[in-house]
This record gives structure tokens, sequence and C-alpha cells, in this order.
């Protein structure tokens, strides 16, 4: 885990984190149990890949479940580096890493330097249930969704399919700033068309920004049309006055339709108060003003559009921080209190235009808030259409990584193999990337840091702690693997270490 200290001269640092000293992780820890002795008692239980989930954060950044050994290879100072547990629910430590590490891949090899567009649509409550209990009618929705806005553009260009493509990626989100269940898609557009005539290279071709009107025609069409499709995959029935989800009914035992209900709907999903309004903190007077940034946006039968957000082509940082935004994780860890009555307080990025600046839950209702917001096994939540996905003819053409199908076949010498072109970035890159701090260099003496051993063993594992908390009580005074306990940090710790399925390096040097 992270956080930052500062050297003698007022450069950032790395110092591990303690995650048992967040909040985040004391409630998991002493509200987990109770959630699931609740559901018991409702003969209810959760889904494996929940547990799986909780589990594995209660040991991420936890030096007794594994860690590196890290050692400068001049002044022979070492560092503990705990694994983390790589989960895409609501660990901030892994959502960071994986926000700045999707972030990177999409700057730096994906997006052409030309201008993009942010286009968000939000769904319908029964249709944020139904995304989230049935995940293929997700996919299905999405690909309506990119069509629309796909030919919207290239007719808009003043072009046709067969000469003119465009491209997106979208990153589906699961949350809103309550921590409720709302599962809405982020799609980062490229604002035109690429042509393609006589066999030359495709020519980027800008278009304008929509307007209110066509995005109101534009919202009205996609939402016919995912109806129509709901409708034909026997998901959703409708009659003359209304529309219901048609879906099969979940087993008994099954806690999982209840706790997806009710965070999708703001309500209280276990406990004496269930079924009832989540409670809201209003603490400013009700918003009277139009949102400015409505201009571009539009709703029709409960779905929402919005294409507010662009940037250009040269402005490499802000498309860079546009990537970080839609892949930032679930919770925030500074936004998470616990009043004097011991309700669990989050309080939103953005005010409601109600006045809610806080939402507050009883503490396992809050656990049951995370266990929503887990998206179940091999579901994929970034998603790569027209000329940017990996099988369009012309990808390699117009990516700058120039690997795809249309790209031109390097000398041998200098192609990469296919474990270098697919290698995710270090642990020592993101650091460096995002808080400018080079892991790789002791923040001592400017030697270089490198990683001695991989220690997974329990006994040795065991061993190690053991003599360091024999060694801290009996010199203090010396220098120590780890850094003395301290309260969280006021940064947000961004990144764990190495993942566990490391393979092994010298383990007999943890002896």
């Amino acid at each position: 885990m992270l956080s930052l200290g500062r050297d003698a001269v007022g450069r950032a640092t790395y110092e591990r984190h303690q995650p048992e000293q967040t909040l985040l992780y004391q409630l998991v820890d002493a509200h987990y149990p109770a959630l699931v002795d609740q559901l018991a008692q409702q003969a209810k239980s959760l889904p494996d890949h929940v547990h799986r989930e909780f589990e594995a954060y209660l040991k991420c950044g936890s030096l007794e479940h594994g860690f590196l050994r890290v050692r400068c290879d001049k002044c022979h100072f070492e560092r503990l580096v705990a694994f983390s547990c790589k989960k895409r629910g609501f660990c901030p430590s892994c959502g960071a890493r994986r926000m700045a590490e999707t972030a990177a891949l999409l700057a730096d090899e994906v997006f052409p330097d030309v201008p993009l567009r942010q286009w968000v649509i939000s769904f319908p409550f029964p249709l944020r249930y139904l995304f989230a209990a049935y995940p293929q009618a997700m996919g299905k929705v999405l690909s309506i969704v990119y069509r629309a806005i796909s030919t919207y553009l290239i007719r808009k260009a003043g072009l046709q399919r067969k000469n003119g493509a465009t491209g997106a990626v979208t990153l589906i989100q699961r949350f809103s700033s309550a921590l409720n269940l709302n599962i809405h898609f982020h799609v980062l557009f490229l604002d035109g068309v690429y042509v393609y005539r006589d066999d030359q290279p495709p020519r980027f071709l800008r278009v304008k920004a929509p307007d209110k009107n066509e995005l109101e025609a534009l919202v009205q069409r996609i939402s016919k049309r995912v109806g129509r499709c709901l409708e034909r995959q026997g998901l959703l029935e409708r009659d003359a006055e209304s529309a219901w989800l048609d879906l099969e009914p979940a087993e008994d035992t099954d806690a999982m339709p209840q706790i997806l209900g009710s965070s999708v709907s703001y309500r209280v999903a276990v406990g004496p108060q269930q079924g009832r309004k989540a409670f809201m903190i209003r603490t400013i007077r009700p918003l009277d003003k139009p949102d400015p940034g409505l201009e571009r946006a539009a709703k029709a039968n409960g779905f929402s559009l919005h294409a507010g957000v662009s940037c250009e082509g040269h402005q490499k940082n802000k498309r860079e921080r546009l990537c970080r935004y839609i892949a930032r994780p679930a919770v925030a860890i500074p936004r998470l209190s616990q009043s004097s009555t011991g309700k669990v307080v989050y309080t939103l990025k953005t005010p409601y235009r109600d006045g809610t600046t806080q939402v507050a839950f009883e503490p396992v209702d809050f656990i049951a808030r995370l266990a929503a917001l887990v998206p179940k096994p091999r579901v994929n939540l970034t998603r790569y259409h027209g000329v940017l996905a990996p099988n369009h003819r012309w990808r390699g053409l117009v990516t700058p990584a120039k690997r795809g199908k249309g790209a031109k076949r390097l000398p041998n010498k200098e192609v990469a193999s296919p474990a270098e072109r697919h290698a995710a970035m270090t642990w020592a890159q993101r650091l460096k990337r995002v808080f400018s701090v080079d892991i790789e260099v002791c923040g001592r003496c400017g030697g270089s840091v490198r990683v001695i051993a991989c220690i997974e063993d329990q006994d040795i594992i065991d061993r190690i702690l053991a003599h360091l908390s024999n060694k801290k009580s009996t010199s203090p005074a010396r220098p120590l693997l780890t850094p003395p306990p301290r309260a969280p940090p006021e940064t947000s710790h961004l990144f764990a270490g190495k993942d566990s399925s490391s393979t092994a390096i010298n383990q007999q040097g943890g002896q």
C-alpha cells in the first residue's frame, strides 16, 4: 500500500501505508461478519464471488499474508511491500492502481492525437438492476448505444459507413457518488470520423459538437431501440400504459436480488429499517440556478445522455486526466467518516440539486452497499469499439502504439515479443507517473533499489515478522524494515505493491 512522505530535501518518498488503520478496513473487518449473520437469519447468503471480494480486501496490504523484500544496493536499507488483492469491487488501493494503469494505456497507446468527447448515458432504475443481474443484456445495450452515436457522427460528417468510421472506448461504471448501484456508460468517442479513400491512410474529419435538439433526438432513438431489444430477448414486457421487467425468479437463498434492488433505489438493504429510504443529509439550500453543463444534455423515458466534456488532440494531460476520471475507483477514503452515533457518513462529490451533501448508513447496511458494487466474474468493464477495436482493419494505422491490423511490419530486430507488447505498467512506473516518486531510487542515499525476494511461505512470513517485532522492542533506535505506526495521511493511498502471483525470487533470502 502507498502513502507519501518527504525526504531531507523535500522530495516525495514512498512509505508503506497500514490499511488496518483506515476507517473502511475497520468497518469491513467489524461488520462484514454481522451482514453474513443477518442474512443467515433470513435463510439467505452472498454469492461466492462476493465472499472472495471481502476476504481478499481484508488481506490486501497486510504483511501477514506475504510481501516483497526491497533493498538498496548502496546503503542496504530494506522495505517490505505487501501484496495487493487485485479485486474490482470497492478496494480503493487496487481500484486506483487500475485507474492509473488504464489511463496511461489509453492516453499513450490507444487514443490518437485527435479531439475526444465524453458521452455519458444513464438508465432507468429497472435497467440498472437488470444490467447488474444479467450482464449479457448490458453488452447488447452497449452495442445499441455505440451504433446510434457512431451513425450520428458519420452522417453529420456527410459520409456513409462504407467510407467512414469512428472509434470509442467505454468504461462501465457501477457506482454513483452516494455509493449506490448505478450502472452507466462513460464512452470516450473520437470527436469526428476517419475517412478512407483511394488506398490512402485514414484521414480524420472533425464534426461539430452536438446541440440540445440533436441530443434529444438521439436519446429518444436509443431508448426506443433498447426497449425493442429487451423485448426480443424476453426481458421486458410492455402494454399501452407501462413496461416492466420479466425476469426469472431468483433462488430463495440468494441475497443479491435484495441487496441490488435496495442499492439501486437508495433504500436500506438489511436491518430493522429494511426497505426504507436511505438517510440523506442536506446542509445547503436547494439549487435554483440552471446547471450550465445541461446545455449538452437530454433526457427521455428515464434515459439521460450528456456530451458536454471534450478535449483537443494536443491536450495530452487533459486527455489522461479524463481517462483517470472515468476509470476512478468506487470508494474515496477521504469522503468516508463516522458520526458520534456510530453511523457511517459518506460525503457526496458534488451536492445534489435538493441540497443533499451526505448520505448516512448503519454500518451493516454500508457493508451491503459495498457488496452491491462487486461485479460478477468475467464481466469486462472496459470495451473498445470501431477503429479502436482490436480487430478493426484500421487500428494499426490510427493508434499511437501501431498495433493491430493495417500496421506495417517492422524489421525483426524491432518487433517486440508478445510479452513485451502486453506487459502492464510496473508498480514503480505507476508511482513515478502519478506521484513523481521513483521507488527504484533510495530516498536515503540515492542508490539503486531492487526486489531481492518474494515471500509467500507462511512459515517464513511469520519468522520475519516475529524477528522484526523483537528487533523493534530491543533496539528501537536502529532503522526498521517497516515504518512506525502513524495516523492515516490525507493523501489517498492509491497503490498496493506487487501481487501475490509474482514468481518467488530467492525465498531463502527471507530466512
